[in-house]
């Protein structure tokens, strides 16, 4: 499986957040609510066989300008449960659209700023694995 396909079946599920947009490259310019998915590692032959490929990924959601005054509260709504839940939304097709055995989002870590450009966004990483040949 290509990790091309992998990200854009973790987008199309994080997609199902309403409002918040999915980037599978890294933005120069983020336009928030974005979620950014980037690879991190990927651990070979998990199984006998080597039938088993296990993908680790971050997605950094980016909430908004970091002065802005709700920014906290709608980077709560996505580490929440609910129909807001990054979580939830990750593991809504735990096959993404067929290109994996299983997902499971494992962690939310980082939150603060991140800057890019001259702007300093709040935003938080979720670390994703994926399960897949």
């Amino acid at each position: 499986m290509s990790i091309y396909d992998l990200r854009n079946g973790l987008a199309t599920n994080i997609g199902t957040i309403s409002g918040l947009r999915t980037s599978v490259d890294i933005p120069d310019n983020p336009n928030p609510p974005v979620a950014v998915i980037s690879i991190n590692s990927v651990n070979y032959d998990q199984a006998f066989g080597g039938g088993l490929v296990e993908y680790n990924f971050t997605v950094t959601v980016i909430a908004s300008r970091a002065s802005e005054r709700w920014a906290q509260r709608r980077l709560d709504a996505y580490t929440s449960t609910g129909s807001d839940s990054v979580k939830e939304a990750i593991e809504s097709d735990k096959t993404l659209g067929g290109s994996a055995f299983d997902v499971r989002v494992t962690e939310m870590s980082n939150i603060g700023t991140v800057s890019l450009g001259e702007v300093t966004y709040l935003a938080a990483d979720f670390a994703v694995v994926v399960y897949s040949d």
